[in-house]
């Protein structure tokens, strides 16, 4: 789950980080009373959206004058933001951020993941800040810097003056305020069950003094049962409907651009699904896992929320029981294909426990089910349907 800019640096000002003084508006009213309150000469103004890039798409501006904040906030509510991460439809801005604007010196990057490769938290730093990570370690990997950090012993110091070291950071004064931002970082990391918590800028402004100017949290989905509080701030507008919807019926879903929509259960299975489809020269409409011991209720939704993509063309719904059971699975089927009116191509893959059952009663049924023998079968079928070579 992730959060708003200005939420992350709320949770960030608990755990005694510095930001910068600032507040969240809905309106060029409310940002005029924020920059009022804040006080200055100059304010920055950001959309708030769950993307990055920004900056580049004009959703962040600097304002001179208390005016001008009202008149870039009126500009950018209801504008339709399109970043890199956004995709060509964008996002609608529906609040901003006004902030003291700082005297920036110099730029850095922090940020605390976790690392799949060596299953811990990991601190990733570059002296490249303000610019993507991502672009950083394609075209000069050599100048990010990573420490892993021993889940036992936890974020020792040595580890965060080494850090700060390779940062430049060599003077006490910078040293001493670096480790104390890195150790707050990590026990905030550890404390919400963070997956990832980055600062892009940590800026260095007048006075050596060090300041997280942007901030992003994402959340572990399954610990969020543990921290009411963090749950709470979820924004369900910034979330894509479907999506939403899924989640309310314990459905993993995540919508794409193409044309085969795909149910499944379990998340490799998944992959492997979309794969077989582009290997076919086909184009998957989403990633659908209806998980372990799906009840023919909870298929007949997978399927109700699959087809509310309108460029849906085709179902393939590949299944290897080993909690779940085929015979579930059929019968949710024919339910769905019953009470929703399907009148798209439906692949069906079963294999695993009550297989032979689960396919009689697809047979049985006497609907137009395309049965297939495995996921090569299935994937060669979905896309021969959409593009008409198979009725």
């Amino acid at each position: 789950m992730n959060i708003h800019e200005y939420q992350a640096k709320e949770l960030l000002r608990s755990y005694g980080v510095a930001v910068p003084a600032g507040n969240v508006a809905f309106s060029d009213s409310q940002a005029q009373a924020v920059a009022e309150q804040i006080g200055g000469q100059r304010w920055v103004v950001k959309a708030q959206i769950h993307a990055g890039g920004r900056g580049k798409a004009g959703g962040v501006k600097v304002a001179d004058s208390i005016e001008e904040v009202g008149r870039i906030t009126d500009e950018m509510i209801g504008m339709n933001l399109v970043t890199h991460q956004t995709g060509p439809q964008g996002r609608v801005v529906k609040r901003i951020l006004v902030e003291e604007a700082s005297d920036i010196q110099n730029e850095l990057y922090l940020s605390f993941v976790i690392d799949r490769a060596t299953q811990r938290v990991t601190i990733v730093a570059s002296r490249e800040g303000g610019t993507e990570i991502e672009e950083v370690a394609s075209h000069s990997p050599e100048k990010i810097i990573t420490e892993t950090i021993d889940p036992a012993l936890g974020l020792a110091d040595f580890q965060c003056r080494k850090v700060a070291a390779a940062l430049g950071m060599n003077d006490k004064t910078r040293m001493t305020q670096l480790v104390r931002i890195m150790k707050r970082l990590y026990r905030c990391f550890r404390d919400k069950d963070a997956l990832q918590v980055e600062i892009n800028p940590l800026a260095q402004v007048a006075g050596d003094k060090l300041i997280c100017l942007d901030a992003k949290f994402n959340f572990d989905d399954n610990a969020l049962y543990r921290h009411p509080d963090i749950n709470e701030l979820r924004d369900l507008e910034e979330e894509d409907p479907k999506e939403v919807e899924a989640s309310g019926h314990d459905l993993n879903y995540i919508a794409l651009d193409g044309d085969i929509g795909c149910i499944v259960n379990g998340a490799g299975l998944a992959m492997a699904t979309m794969d077989a489809i582009t290997l076919h020269d086909g184009k998957p409409a989403n990633f659908l896992d209806v998980g372990g011991g799906a009840s023919p209720e909870k298929v007949t939704n997978a399927c109700r929320i699959v087809m509310e993509d309108p460029n849906v063309k085709a179902l393939l719904i590949n299944i290897f029981a080993g909690i779940n059971r085929c015979d579930w699975i059929a019968t949710g089927l024919i339910q769905a294909y019953t009470t929703l009116n399907i009148d798209l191509p439906m692949v069906v893959r079963l294999a695993g426990t009550n297989v032979e059952e689960g396919r009689k009663i697809l047979e049985e049924s006497k609907l137009p089910f395309l049965q297939a023998d495995n996921l090569d079968d299935a994937a060669a079928k979905a896309v021969a349907t959409v593009k008409g070579e198979q009725t």
